[in-house]
């Protein structure tokens, strides 16, 4: 039996670790004053799993669903990359050139963590339900 090392963190205490509250972005239109609200606005766009529209200072909107973005120590050299919901190729746009951000789309991570779905399965057993499994729910 060996004995645990001073500092070493118990990985069957890692296993269950709490997970992180997910806000609520749908319909969101955050206010883009300042370079610090674009990055941690774009941030909060990246683990949106939905889609979001941004308005470009040249006035165009562009949706679309936010994959990746690079963060350099401007606007300018900063660019967030999306798929655009019309076409198929990726698109890069830079910090300096997004004018306003909405959540737009439907956030599709929504309401499906483990604790839902077991709600959900224990009210459909205590409902009398037989055949009761993990089935995936049907994508719009």
């Amino acid at each position: 039996m060996s004995v645990p090392q001073r500092g070493v963190t118990n990985p069957e205490e890692l296993e269950h670790a709490p997970g992180r509250e997910r806000e609520n972005l749908e319909g969101w239109i955050p206010e883009l004053a300042s370079g610090e609200e674009i990055r941690a606005a774009l941030e909060k766009a990246f683990d949106f799993r939905g889609d979001v529209t941004l308005t470009l200072k040249s006035g165009e909107k562009i949706e679309g669903y936010i994959f990746d973005r690079r963060t350099g120590h401007s606007l300018a050299d900063s660019v967030v990359r999306l798929y655009p919901k019309s076409g198929n190729q990726k698109i890069s746009i830079s910090y300096a050139d997004i004018a306003a951000l909405g959540f737009t789309g439907k956030d599709t991570a929504a309401g499906k963590s483990w604790e839902a779905w077991m709600k959900k399965y224990q009210e459909k057993k205590a409902a009398g339900e037989k055949n009761i499994g993990l089935h995936p729910e049907a994508l719009e």
